[in-house]
């Protein structure tokens, strides 16, 4: 994933925390905030709960490599997704099923795409 599509500053966390709408499932929160940009910017968050080093980087292996698989269908917002406990556990088909689910609910991924047609 490119480095423009990534969420890094503390400043901009903090505004998608503060200005945006969450949506959270079982395993993920999603924060979103609306931006007029050319395409998504994703910031992750894994929390020193769910693991050590490589554990958590493990997680945000696999979230991104989700989000890389969603990228033609995901709308141009900044958005930060959440790890939650249990996410661990997931293997990367559970994980994409998980994190799906709670992209809809943002109204961050959009219908009809060919994607779906896979699950």
């Amino acid at each position: 994933m490119k480095k423009s599509f990534r969420v890094k500053s503390d400043k901009d966390f903090q505004a998608i925390f503060d200005k945006g709408t969450s949506v959270a499932n079982r395993k993920f929160v999603v924060y979103q905030l609306k931006k007029d940009q050319k395409h998504y910017r994703v910031g992750l968050s894994v929390s020193k709960k769910l693991g050590n080093a490589v554990t958590r980087n493990a997680i945000k292996r696999k979230i991104r490599h989700v989000i890389m698989e969603f990228s033609p269908y995901l709308t141009n917002h900044d958005f930060v997704i959440i790890a939650r406990k249990g996410v661990e556990e997931l293997d990367y088909h559970e994980m994409k099923k998980n994190l799906k689910h709670v992209l809809k609910l943002a109204k961050l991924y959009q219908k009809g795409s060919d994607c779906e047609k896979e699950n």
